[in-house]
């Protein structure tokens, strides 16, 4: 069901609002190329951000493309990478991923959403953000726990499910801000709208917020 008028506009504004509040959002992974996003995005499942880019410039200085992370022992990538947790499933991701980069795709990072979900460990999610932030192609919304929370929370979709809100933004919000919307709702959902006891009184989007699911 097409979204409401009323409610394409409340988004807009609530756009408005956070590119004024957040002018720099942006993403937070440290990055020189598609791979190396890919990668770190790989890492920072169940992580932060923080600790992902503690973790990337040694492992890609030992391994910086797909061809020569393709070869790279298990053992190894799992020791590089074990302080981001979930440790051997995203090693094999990495390996699994950069030896089908390889084999497939030339050796570069594929620009398709259906080229990239083919990858071992890369969902929608994923994705989006290597299409959005490495080749700035806007194929969807990154819906992330804070991205997920603050849709609820505004108003602009009644469900839970990360597809069907990705859905309800992309209906909401023009393409061109696709991809920075998620960094916006990221960076406001980290400094105010938090999981627990958010800031609702010194929020700057306090007028345009029902706050859904709060008390």
């Amino acid at each position: 069901m097409p979204a409401s008028a009323e409610l394409q506009k409340r988004a807009a504004a609530i756009c408005r609002a956070l590119r004024k509040a957040y002018p720099d959002a942006g993403i937070s992974l440290d990055h020189a190329d598609p791979f190396q996003l890919l990668v770190a995005t790989i890492l920072s499942a169940q992580c932060t951000d923080e600790r992902v880019n503690k973790v990337t410039p040694a492992l890609l200085a030992a391994y910086p493309t797909a061809k020569v992370m393709s070869k790279a022992p298990l053992a190894k990538l799992e020791q590089l990478i074990r302080s981001t947790g979930f440790y051997k499933n995203k090693a094999l991701s990495i390996l699994e991923s950069s030896k089908a980069i390889t084999e497939r795709f030339g050796g570069a990072v594929p620009r398709t959403m259906d080229e990239l979900l083919t990858l071992r460990g890369v969902a929608r999610k994923t994705a989006n953000v290597v299409l959005g932030n490495a080749y700035g192609i806007s194929a969807g919304v990154v819906v992330d726990t804070h991205v997920k929370r603050l849709a609820f929370r505004m108003g602009l979709t009644k469900n839970t499910d990360p597809v069907k809100v990705e859905r309800d933004l992309m209906e909401l919000v023009p393409r061109d801000k696709w991809t920075w919307l998620p960094h916006a709702f990221i960076f406001h959902g980290r400094a105010c709208c938090m999981a627990r006891n958010p800031q609702c009184a010194s929020c700057t989007l306090l007028k345009l917020c029902p706050r859904k699911g709060l008390a």
